[in-house]
Protein backbone atom coordinates (compact mmCIF):
# COMPACT_ATOMS: atom_id res chain seq x y z
CA UNK A 1 0.00 0.00 0.00
CA UNK A 2 1.40 3.39 -0.98
CA UNK A 3 2.40 5.71 1.80
CA UNK A 4 0.27 8.85 1.70
CA UNK A 5 1.38 12.34 2.68
CA UNK A 6 -1.01 12.14 5.61
CA UNK A 7 0.68 8.98 6.84
CA UNK A 8 4.10 10.61 6.53
CA UNK A 9 2.87 13.62 8.52
CA UNK A 10 1.54 11.34 11.23
CA UNK A 11 4.86 9.53 11.39
CA UNK A 12 6.71 12.86 11.64
CA UNK A 13 4.39 14.08 14.39
CA UNK A 14 4.79 10.86 16.36
CA UNK A 15 8.58 11.07 16.01
CA UNK A 16 8.60 14.68 17.18
CA UNK A 17 6.47 13.84 20.22
CA UNK A 18 8.81 11.01 21.13
CA UNK A 19 11.89 13.23 20.68
CA UNK A 20 10.24 15.91 22.82
CA UNK A 21 9.63 13.42 25.63
CA UNK A 22 13.21 12.18 25.36
CA UNK A 23 14.67 15.69 25.64
CA UNK A 24 12.33 16.59 28.49
CA UNK A 25 13.45 13.46 30.35
CA UNK A 26 17.11 14.43 29.85
CA UNK A 27 16.48 17.89 31.35
CA UNK A 28 14.38 16.50 34.20
CA UNK A 29 16.85 13.84 35.33
CA UNK A 30 20.01 15.96 34.95
CA UNK A 31 18.91 18.85 37.17
CA UNK A 32 21.79 21.03 35.97
CA UNK A 33 22.92 23.19 33.07
CA UNK A 34 23.80 21.12 29.99
CA UNK A 35 25.85 22.07 26.97
CA UNK A 36 24.67 21.33 23.45
CA UNK A 37 27.26 18.56 23.21
CA UNK A 38 25.88 16.94 26.38
CA UNK A 39 22.32 17.23 25.07
CA UNK A 40 23.39 15.56 21.82
CA UNK A 41 25.17 12.76 23.68
CA UNK A 42 22.30 12.12 26.11
CA UNK A 43 19.42 12.37 23.65
CA UNK A 44 21.01 11.06 20.42
CA UNK A 45 19.42 13.98 18.58
CA UNK A 46 21.08 16.47 16.26
CA UNK A 47 21.60 20.10 17.40
CA UNK A 48 19.08 21.60 14.95
CA UNK A 49 16.30 19.35 16.24
CA UNK A 50 17.35 19.95 19.85
CA UNK A 51 17.07 23.74 19.45
CA UNK A 52 13.63 23.36 17.87
CA UNK A 53 12.48 21.06 20.65
CA UNK A 54 13.76 23.41 23.37
CA UNK A 55 11.56 26.14 21.92
CA UNK A 56 8.59 23.77 21.81
CA UNK A 57 9.14 22.85 25.46
CA UNK A 58 9.25 26.53 26.37
CA UNK A 59 6.04 27.18 24.45
CA UNK A 60 4.33 24.23 26.12
CA UNK A 61 5.29 25.36 29.64
CA UNK A 62 4.20 28.93 28.90
CA UNK A 63 0.93 27.80 27.37
CA UNK A 64 0.15 25.55 30.34
CA UNK A 65 1.19 28.25 32.81
CA UNK A 66 3.61 25.74 34.31
CA UNK A 67 5.86 26.30 37.33
CA UNK A 68 8.65 24.77 35.23
CA UNK A 69 10.74 26.55 32.60
CA UNK A 70 13.81 25.99 30.40
CA UNK A 71 16.56 28.42 31.34
CA UNK A 72 19.36 29.34 28.92
CA UNK A 73 22.66 30.80 30.08
CA UNK A 74 25.82 31.15 27.96
CA UNK A 75 24.70 28.43 25.54
CA UNK A 76 23.81 26.12 28.41
CA UNK A 77 20.27 24.88 29.14
CA UNK A 78 18.53 23.66 32.26
CA UNK A 79 15.03 22.73 33.41
CA UNK A 80 14.26 24.76 36.51
CA UNK A 81 11.45 26.02 38.73
CA UNK A 82 10.34 29.56 37.89
CA UNK A 83 11.78 32.30 40.05
CA UNK A 84 8.49 33.06 41.80
CA UNK A 85 8.43 29.54 43.27
CA UNK A 86 12.03 29.45 44.54
CA UNK A 87 10.85 30.32 48.05
CA UNK A 88 9.12 26.94 48.24
CA UNK A 89 12.30 25.16 47.16
CA UNK A 90 14.27 27.08 49.79
CA UNK A 91 11.83 26.05 52.50
CA UNK A 92 12.13 22.43 51.47
CA UNK A 93 15.92 22.57 51.12
CA UNK A 94 16.81 24.45 54.30
CA UNK A 95 13.79 24.38 56.58
CA UNK A 96 14.25 20.88 57.99
CA UNK A 97 17.68 19.63 58.99
CA UNK A 98 16.40 16.10 59.68
CA UNK A 99 16.33 15.45 55.93
CA UNK A 100 19.53 14.64 54.10
CA UNK A 101 20.32 16.44 50.84
CA UNK A 102 19.41 13.25 48.92
CA UNK A 103 16.06 13.04 50.72
CA UNK A 104 15.36 16.71 50.02
CA UNK A 105 16.01 16.18 46.31
CA UNK A 106 13.72 13.13 46.18
CA UNK A 107 10.94 15.02 47.98
CA UNK A 108 11.37 18.01 45.66
CA UNK A 109 10.83 15.77 42.61
CA UNK A 110 7.67 14.31 44.15
CA UNK A 111 6.41 17.80 45.02
CA UNK A 112 6.81 19.27 41.56
CA UNK A 113 5.89 16.20 39.50
CA UNK A 114 3.00 14.86 41.58
CA UNK A 115 1.26 12.59 41.03
CA UNK A 116 4.30 10.53 40.07
CA UNK A 117 4.84 6.78 40.09
CA UNK A 118 7.24 5.35 42.63
CA UNK A 119 8.87 3.30 39.87
CA UNK A 120 9.74 6.54 38.07
CA UNK A 121 11.24 8.00 41.25
CA UNK A 122 13.39 4.88 41.69
CA UNK A 123 14.61 5.12 38.09
CA UNK A 124 15.57 8.75 38.62
CA UNK A 125 16.98 8.59 42.15
CA UNK A 126 18.11 4.97 42.45
CA UNK A 127 17.23 2.27 44.99
CA UNK A 128 18.03 4.61 47.91
CA UNK A 129 14.74 6.36 47.10
CA UNK A 130 12.82 3.36 48.51
CA UNK A 131 14.00 4.40 51.97
CA UNK A 132 13.21 8.05 51.23
CA UNK A 133 9.64 7.24 50.19
CA UNK A 134 9.18 5.01 53.25
CA UNK A 135 10.34 7.83 55.53
CA UNK A 136 8.08 10.41 53.86
CA UNK A 137 5.10 8.05 54.17
CA UNK A 138 5.82 7.38 57.85
CA UNK A 139 5.86 11.15 58.43
CA UNK A 140 2.58 11.45 56.50
CA UNK A 141 4.20 13.88 54.06
CA UNK A 142 3.04 11.90 51.03
CA UNK A 143 0.09 9.77 49.98
CA UNK A 144 0.60 6.39 48.31
CA UNK A 145 -1.98 4.90 45.95
CA UNK A 146 -1.52 1.45 44.45
CA UNK A 147 -1.48 1.54 40.64
CA UNK A 148 -0.55 -1.65 38.84
CA UNK A 149 2.75 -2.96 40.18
CA UNK A 150 3.83 0.31 41.77
CA UNK A 151 2.52 3.19 43.88
CA UNK A 152 1.42 6.63 42.77
CA UNK A 153 2.90 9.29 45.04
CA UNK A 154 1.48 12.72 45.82
CA UNK A 155 1.76 15.27 48.61
CA UNK A 156 -0.47 14.98 51.65
CA UNK A 157 -2.13 17.89 53.45
CA UNK A 158 0.37 17.40 56.27
CA UNK A 159 3.21 18.26 53.87
CA UNK A 160 2.04 21.87 53.60
CA UNK A 161 1.78 22.24 57.36
CA UNK A 162 5.13 20.54 57.92
CA UNK A 163 7.00 22.96 55.68
CA UNK A 164 4.80 25.96 56.54
CA UNK A 165 3.68 26.27 52.92
CA UNK A 166 0.43 28.14 53.27
CA UNK A 167 -1.85 30.61 51.54
CA UNK A 168 -4.33 30.70 48.72
CA UNK A 169 -1.58 31.18 46.14
CA UNK A 170 0.21 27.95 46.99
CA UNK A 171 1.20 26.57 43.55
CA UNK A 172 1.94 23.07 44.80
CA UNK A 173 -1.49 22.67 46.35
CA UNK A 174 -3.22 24.24 43.37
CA UNK A 175 -1.48 21.84 40.98
CA UNK A 176 -2.47 18.88 43.14
CA UNK A 177 -6.08 19.99 43.40
CA UNK A 178 -6.28 20.64 39.66
CA UNK A 179 -4.96 17.15 38.97
CA UNK A 180 -7.58 15.64 41.27
CA UNK A 181 -10.37 17.65 39.62
CA UNK A 182 -9.26 16.50 36.18
CA UNK A 183 -9.60 12.86 37.20
CA UNK A 184 -13.20 13.22 38.43
CA UNK A 185 -15.56 11.37 36.14
CA UNK A 186 -13.08 8.69 35.07
CA UNK A 187 -14.16 5.18 36.01
CA UNK A 188 -11.80 3.00 38.00
CA UNK A 189 -11.66 0.51 35.12
CA UNK A 190 -10.58 3.12 32.57
CA UNK A 191 -8.01 4.55 34.96
CA UNK A 192 -6.57 1.11 35.68
CA UNK A 193 -6.38 0.29 31.99
CA UNK A 194 -4.61 3.58 31.23
CA UNK A 195 -2.12 3.14 34.09
CA UNK A 196 -1.35 -0.44 33.09
CA UNK A 197 -0.57 0.70 29.56
CA UNK A 198 1.79 3.34 30.90
CA UNK A 199 3.37 0.80 33.24
CA UNK A 200 4.04 -1.57 30.35
CA UNK A 201 5.75 1.21 28.41
CA UNK A 202 8.15 2.13 31.22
Amino acid sequence: MATTSKTLNEIDEAKEKEDLKKLEAVFFVSGRFLSMQELISLSDLNPIIIRELIEKLRERYDKNDSAIEIVEKSNLWKMDVKQEYHSIINKMATGRSEFSKAEQETLAIIAFKQPIKQSVIIKIRGNKAYDHVKKFAELDLIKKKKTGHTNELSLSDDFYDYFNVQGENNPLKEDSETEEENTVGETEDSKTEKENKIEEGE
